[in-house]
């Protein structure tokens, strides 16, 4: 099970009722602007906290999960508070270790399913036991969590077209090899018609990376232990994203860009220059992209030329 979390820590990572609107939020440099963080109904910021900070896999070391719920806190939030007003029946894709499953059970009216990928040699059915803290009356809790294993990058869904009104797409798209064009019609494929799909991913155009791009600093991961799946592999800007959900028959609803944890842009430049230079975009430096968008349109048949290359003719618009 440490290998898992281990895994899962990488894909995740390298991974009144609220409201967004369009409140500048300073960083340490005054350059990124974001909504506020949501606050769930009913939840306090240290409610919330520590219910996310008491989440532990079963045999999980319980320094590692909260060590990763305390530096993603915010992104698991900012996730959930995407979901505002929706109902019915939720996919979350690469749930585990379920910080946002667990926010989501005890935070909407959803009906969760959730899917992993850990390895081939996985079996295509599982179960895991999850402790937490209940955040209304401060009780340790234990639920266990059936899901379905698959690769979402080589496999149909497991679930008949047209069955969930919500899918949770976070932190994953970064991670595909090949085709992430393939995954979103399948995502489109299990959605209703009326269905919103969740997709969160770290801005490739983040201020960390602009400073290390002007100071001759590599922005690219490592390579991983892993496997190919351990690191990111593309990540987009916020363009590129509002391209591609656009070109697969999604409507973005809500896209922007927000910072979940603090950032090292100074310590590789100018705080002072960064900011002058950087002012005019500064809804598009945050870590991570946050979007919510409702299906719009049938799948395309064809990929977007300028995210795919060495394709047959005809199979690229």
């Amino acid at each position: 099970m440490r290998h898992l979390v281990e895994f899962v820590r990488f894909i995740k990572r390298c991974a009144s009722c609220l409201r967004l609107s369009w409140r500048p939020r300073s960083s340490p440099l005054g350059a990124v602007a974001a909504p506020p963080l949501p606050l769930l109904s009913g939840g306090s910021r240290e409610k919330l906290f520590n219910c996310v900070t008491s989440i532990c896999v079963e045999d999980a070391p319980a320094s590692e999960m909260y060590s990763y719920a305390s530096q993603d806190f915010e992104r698991f939030l900012r996730t959930v508070g995407l979901l505002d007003g929706l109902t019915g029946r939720c996919l979350e894709l690469g749930a585990n270790p379920y910080f946002t499953t667990l926010l989501i059970k005890n935070y909407t009216p959803l009906e969760p399913t959730v899917a992993n990928y850990f390895n081939d040699a996985f079996g295509t059915t599982g179960t895991q036991t999850v402790r937490f803290r209940n955040p209304e009356t401060a009780d340790n809790e234990l639920v266990s969590l059936d899901f379905e294993h698959f690769n979402v990058e080589e496999a149909n869904f497991p679930y008949e077209s047209d069955s969930f009104d919500v899918v949770i797409f976070a932190e994953i798209i970064e991670h595909l090899l090949m085709d992430p064009c393939a995954v979103l019609r399948e995502i489109r494929r299990v959605l209703k018609v009326d269905g919103h799909l969740i997709l969160t991913t770290p801005n490739v155009a983040r201020l960390e990376n602009v400073a290390k791009l002007l100071s001759g600093a590599n922005i690219y991961d490592p390579y991983s232990g892993y496997g190919a799946y351990g690191r990111h592999n593309r990540e987009f800007n916020q363009h590129e994203l509002h391209m591609l959900l656009t070109h697969e028959g999604f409507e973005p609803e809500v896209m922007y860009s927000a910072d979940v944890h603090e950032h090292m842009a100074g310590s590789y430049w100018n705080e002072t220059e960064l900011e002058r230079l950087l002012v005019h975009r500064q809804e598009g430096l945050g870590q991570y992209l946050f979007t919510r968008s409702k299906v719009k349109a049938p799948s395309p048949a064809k990929r977007p030329s300028w995210l795919y290359r060495s394709y047959p003719e005809g199979q690229l618009d």
